[in-house]
């Protein structure tokens, strides 16, 4: 199995992030995909994948911190991890990148999201990398823009769009799956019709807890709730989420 998404840079696990990681193998979790989506966090995240040898990066400009910098900066910093993900083996992807029109109300700044997402999905196409996306109440626009873009190798992180689900595995893209689905109709309806050729488990850590500090080894009852939905062995739904992670990433370790 492999966390197809989480965010181990974050200032949660500052205390504890070499046991989190060490008890998370123990239950056979063999990588983690951990997505660094601000400049402020780079230097954190670089660290993390150079120490520990399971831990692959994505790097982005998250969607929700368009008004938090000036764009020059914001540009600079596309261009840094650009540079990163021709350089740096442990980068294995572009993202989390989209829109949210959740935290971001302002047209003009919805506007910048766009141009922003638009680079990013250059940057994948041009390096032929998988990219990874968010999308917060912004499903029409993303779409829209990933119809004009078609890339080759996609992740629809936290994914909940029923409506596109037919079309998300006629391109032979992914979705991913956390805990919400303890709590979602939908995303319980969404697991159970996606053929497992289309799927992965993360868990978006630290967050998504509920209350408390999420970390990777939830991934393990995320994989149980699948295989109770979709009512096929967690052995099965466990194999496949790790094999499509660790083809969509290009990772060579074993599942």
């Amino acid at each position: 199995m492999i966390d197809a998404h989480c965010h181990l840079e974050q200032k949660d696990f500052e205390k504890d992030l070499p046991k989190v990681l060490e008890d998370a193998r123990k239950l056979g979790i063999k990588a983690f995909i951990s997505c660094c989506a601000n400049p402020k966090d780079l230097k954190r995240a670089l660290e993390i994948a150079k120490t520990e040898k399971d831990v692959f990066l994505t790097l982005s400009f998250h969607p929700i911190h368009v008004a938090e910098f000036p764009k020059n900066e914001i540009e600079k910093y596309m261009e840094k991890i650009k540079e990163l993900a021709k350089e740096d083996e442990k980068v294995v992807g572009i993202g989390e990148t989209g829109l949210d029109y959740f935290w971001v109300k302002d047209e003009k700044m919805r506007e910048l999201q766009k141009e922003i997402f638009v680079k990013h999905l250059e940057i994948a196409e041009n390096l032929d990398m998988p990219v990874v996306i968010h999308s917060r109440e912004a499903h029409e626009d993303t779409i829209k823009i990933l119809e004009e873009f078609k890339p080759k190798k996609l992740l629809w992180h936290f994914f909940g769009v029923k409506y596109y689900l037919e079309e998300l595995i006629s391109k032979k893209w992914f979705g991913s799956f956390n805990t919400l689905i303890f709590r979602s109709k939908t995303h319980k309806k969404i697991v159970k019709k996606m053929p497992l050729e289309n799927f992965m488990l993360e868990t978006d850590s630290p967050w998504l807890g509920f209350g408390k500090r999420n970390d990777p080894r939830a991934i393990i009852k995320v994989a149980e709730k699948v295989a109770e939905v979709k009512k096929l062995p967690f052995q099965e739904v466990w194999q496949a989420a790790g094999n499509n992670a660790k083809s969509l990433f290009s990772l060579e370790i074993d599942i």
